[in-house]
């Protein structure tokens, strides 16, 4: 194994093994080994311990667990957490139900730039193709294939455009997509000190929109965002939203205003409390 760390993995999760030792599963076959994964996991349970210590046993790369007790939904509060965690220079951030791509780790790293932070997207899949893929899709990549997709269920759409395109294709689709190059919490990176500049996340924010807030701050401060929404690919496992509710959302949106009103560059409920 290279022992450099040339990038760390934030993956969030909650609770959710099933779809975790999936998404780990993926950066097991990732085709740049120079990366650590940092779990920010915001109060799981045994089973996700049990997961993570079995794993730490099973894959090449080196696991952080770093979790907090369970106080309600206070991802952003972890994800500060795991951000100190991190050793090296550039950060990724996804989460534990997006499986990577073999060269979702690579795409990331060959495309970083100082003064930039670079904007993914994901692909949706249903529920009923997310409890079917196994270790060995996931390590044949046919989870990433649209035949294999369309074979179990999935319909014919522009979006499979994410999974198929390659090259100059790649590019182009970045290039027009008229989807905003926003810090997109399941596939975005950028440089650690850009983001302890900007004091991380804001944890007042609970569900809804603190990744755009981060990197509302982050433009406000001066770094650019790239698109490689076609080039950085995950795949999204299906699960239900209990911790979805409207008033988190408002509240959220009144922050969010207040950053982009302000041009606020700096939280004071962020990683340094005031």
């Amino acid at each position: 194994m290279n022992n450099s760390i040339n990038i760390s993995v934030i993956i969030s999760t909650y609770n959710s093994e099933d779809w975790l030792e999936k998404v780990l599963l993926g950066y097991a076959c990732q085709d740049d080994t120079t990366f650590e994964i940092v779990i920010a996991d915001d109060g799981s349970k045994q089973p996700t311990f049990d997961l993570i210590e079995r794993l730490q046993k099973e894959v090449s790369y080196p696991i952080q667990h770093v979790w907090q007790e369970d106080e309600g939904f206070q991802k952003s509060r972890i994800l500060n957490k795991a951000i100190l965690a991190c050793k090296a220079d550039y950060i990724l951030m996804s989460d534990g139900d997006c499986i990577p791509r073999k060269d979702f780790v690579s795409t990331h790293l060959k495309y970083r730039e100082k003064g930039f932070f670079l904007s993914g997207g994901y692909f949706m899949l249903p529920m009923n193709i997310s409890k079917i893929i196994t270790k060995e899709t996931i390590f044949s990549q046919d989870c990433f294939k649209v035949n294999w997709l369309k074979k179990n269920g999935l319909s014919s759409s522009f979006k499979n455009n994410k999974l198929s395109a390659n090259g100059f294709m790649q590019g182009l689709l970045n290039k027009v997509t008229p989807t905003n190059a926003s810090w997109n919490g399941h596939n975005a990176s950028g440089w650690k000190e850009d983001i302890v500049a900007i004091n991380g996340f804001d944890e007042r924010m609970q569900y809804g929109g603190q990744d755009r807030e981060l990197g509302e701050r982050l433009m406000n401060k001066g770094v650019k965002s790239k698109q490689i929404r076609y080039s950085a690919v995950c795949v999204h496992l299906d699960h239900p939203r209990g911790y979805k509710n409207q008033d988190s959302i408002n509240k959220n949106l009144a922050i969010r205003a207040e950053t982009k009103n302000k041009n606020k560059t700096w939280t004071n409920y962020g990683i340094k409390k005031d």
